[in-house]
């Protein structure tokens, strides 16, 4: 499904259903160097079973048009901007990593047009270590190496992943590579990178945010460790926020690693 927003296209994976006005909609975001793809499992299945599915490219990234978001700020007006353009009157947020930081600031100013929020393999603040980002910079390929070992706990997923022996750390490096490569204007490895490292408002948005938060966190995560997350958890229970936690034996791409249990981690909350 393509969308024009901002004055740009849009790309949505719809999970193989069309848009039906008459169901309620969950918005799936990526993080860094990732595209719609990611949400595979969970977009279908959920899509099949009753909900609107928009797994986002964002700007810049894959099929989408616009410039690449420079900040978290940005990335959440695009999404605001992106369910108006749907004419999408209340929607679920899920988001993974940097998806989880936009999905959390757009989530403190939808308010009620807001019904759940996922954040998976979040962490507040989500600060990225300098050689990182310098090496996303320079050597862009090299960063894709490191992150995509330091993001694994497994070489291949359960059967209903990707499918049976698959290699998901031979994959997630091609995505990688495909989706730097689809923005040759803009470097938005080090683009998302910065906007992760720079984002500041994680408490206050966790404080407007006003629909209940689920945490799907990885024990084994080296890129957003579950401790990472902590002050974010406590800022939503501080705040009375309805919350629930669940952790995965997983590192950093727990819709990869652990694809049914993330599926039924949202199914279930976006049930309630």
């Amino acid at each position: 499904m393509e969308l024009q927003v901002k004055g740009h296209r849009a790309y949505c994976y719809t999970g193989g259903k069309a848009f039906d006005p008459a169901q309620p909609t969950v918005v799936f975001i990526h993080g860094v160097l990732h595209d719609h793809s990611v949400w595979i499992l969970q977009t279908r299945y959920l899509a099949h079973h009753g909900w609107n599915v928009l797994a986002v490219d964002l700007p810049g990234h894959s099929r989408s048009g616009g410039e690449a978001p420079s900040s978290v700020e940005e990335a959440a007006d695009f999404i605001i901007a992106l369910l108006d353009a749907a004419g999408v009157a209340q929607a679920a947020l899920v988001g993974h990593s940097w998806g989880s930081l936009i999905a959390l600031e757009a989530a403190s100013r939808l308010k009620e047009r807001l019904t759940h929020l996922v954040l998976v393999g979040t962490a507040y603040p989500m600060k990225v270590s300098a050689a990182l980002l310098e090496t996303s910079l320079g050597q862009p390929m090299k960063a894709i190496e490191m992150i995509n070992v330091f993001s694994r706990s497994t070489l291949a997923p359960p059967p209903s992943g990707l499918g049976p022996g698959t290699w998901v750390y031979g994959t997630s490096m091609a995505l990688s590579r495909r989706v730097l490569a689809s923005n040759p204007h803009v470097n938005v490895f080090h683009r998302g990178f910065k906007a992760c490292d720079s984002y500041a408002g994680g408490e206050a948005a966790i404080a407007a945010v006003t629909c209940p938060v689920l945490f799907v966190l990885g024990a084994q995560d080296q890129m957003t460790p579950r401790k990472a997350a902590q002050s974010l958890i406590e800022a939503a229970k501080a705040a009375g926020k309805t919350v629930k936690i669940v952790e995965l034996p997983v590192g950093h791409h727990q819709m990869l690693e652990t694809p049914d249990e993330t599926l039924f981690a949202i199914r279930d909350f976006l049930k309630t």
